[in-house]
Order: structure tokens, then C-alpha cells, then sequence
């Protein structure tokens, strides 16, 4: 088979542009796979993955692979990577990874959305990831490297206190419209005496007060207020 190399119980399926899993890549190494590399593809759907029982080690870099990822069970898959796919809903993706892969130590999610770092955005800051790093900690505390660093105690006892705060809340973009203010063209004078060829005296109530230090504020000031 093109694309598909194979070295004792490792399976290698790297940029072969496929959209989905063949189904005769888990009918031919489904049985014997321990670890299989899926990089570089066109991958949207994870189908046909249930194929491969025996997975420790599960590489899916630079796919299209979104919120909607739903993985079988795995139970003996210790280390998955992630990188550069389209996956924005960090808690989703977590929840469903502490369901469905329960020996998981490695987890990689850089390139993400999901993951705010500079290699998505230049607005995130090292506070920001160490933030993500907390609350994926406090969702898969079994964890022993997530991304490119090994997860520290120090890391540990903050995501036992305060991980569960450490969740990120986008606001949802509302449909409606936004309805503008009505302008109000305000003037101090009434309208009797913007003709100018109407030269009687008017009285009118102006928005500001001066308050001068010099005999000059005078004029300007209230009964009320002497």
C-alpha cells in the first residue's frame, strides 16, 4: 500500500491527503498497531479508529480535526498529540478525553486554538498558557508531560486549589441587532432665537457651569449655589 510503512507494531499513514481513516489500514494493522502515526493528512473524522484496540500511542498532528473529534475507547493509550488541527472547545475535548482514554500521561495540544500561546496568537501571553495549563491539569490530573513540558508538582498542587477557575469563558456573539442612540442635536438657546434677525433677548439653561477663581466666574453661577 502507497504512503503506508510499517515497522514492528508501529504504523506510519503520514501525508497521504486522506479524509478519513482507510478502512483497510485498520483491517490489515488494526489487530497488531501500538502505535500509529496519521500526521499531515486531511483528517476530519476519527471513524474507523475503533479498528486499532490496542493503541498506546496516537499521533494526529497537522489534520482538520475540529470540536467534533470523538475518539473510541482506548484504554491503553498513554500519549496523544493534537498539534496544528482546528480544535477551539478546550473543556469538550478534555471531558471527553477522561472518558475515553483513562491511561493518557502525554497530551499535546500546541497550534490549537485551544491552547493560547503565541503560536496562535501574538495576543496570548505566557500567563495565558500557564492558565490553560492549570485547567487541563485539574480535568486529566494523571498527566505527566502536556505539550513540550513535563508537568511539575508545583503545577500539580495549583491545579488541585484553584484548576477548576482556571476555565476560559467566550461570550456568545448575539443576533440581534444593536440599536443605535437617537442623536440629540442639543443647543443652550431655544429655538425662537436662532433667527438672526430676531434681536430680543432670550434665556436659555446651558449644560456647564464655570467655576472661575476670579470675579469672571461670577456671572456664571447659580442662585443655588452661592
Amino acid at each position: 500500500m502507497a504512503g503506508l510503512v510499517v515497522s514492528g507494531t508501529q504504523v506510519s499513514y503520514i501525508g497521504q491527503d486522506c479524509r478519513e481513516i482507510p478502512e483497510h489500514l485498520g483491517r490489515d494493522c488494526g489487530h497488531f498497531a501500538k502505535r500509529l502515526d496519521l500526521s499531515f493528512n486531511l483528517l476530519r473524522s476519527l471513524e474507523g479508529l475503533s479498528a486499532f484496540g490496542s493503541l498506546e500511542e496516537l499521533i494526529l498532528d497537522n489534520n482538520l480535526l475540529g470540536n467534533d473529534l470523538v475518539l473510541p475507547g482506548l484504554p491503553r493509550l498513554h500519549t496523544l498529540t493534537l498539534n496544528k488541527n482546528q480544535i477551539t472547545d478546550l473543556e469538550c475535548l478534555l471531558d471527553h478525553l477522561a472518558e475515553v482514554t483513562p491511561a493518557l500521561e502525554y497530551l499535546s495540544l500546541l497550534g490549537n486554538v485551544a491552547c493560547p500561546n503565541e503560536l496562535v496568537s501574538l495576543e496570548k501571553d505566557e500567563e495565558d498558557y500557564k492558565r490553560y495549563r492549570c485547567f487541563v491539569l485539574h480535568k486529566l490530573p494523571n498527566l505527566k508531560f502536556l505539550d513540550a513540558r513535563k508537568v511539575t508538582r508545583q503545577e500539580r498542587e495549583e491545579a488541585l486549589l484553584r484548576g477548576s477557575f482556571m476555565k476560559v469563558v467566550k461570550p456568545k456573539a448575539s443576533s440581534d441587532r444593536i440599536t443605535a442612540s437617537p442623536v440629540h442635536h442639543y443647543t443652550p438657546l431655544p429655538s425662537a432665537s436662532r433667527d438672526l434677525t430676531n434681536h430680543r433677548g432670550v434665556l436659555g439653561k446651558c449644560r456647564y457651569v464655570y467655576y472661575g477663581k476670579n470675579s469672571e466666574g461670577n456671572r456664571f453661577i447659580r442662585d443655588d449655589q452661592l
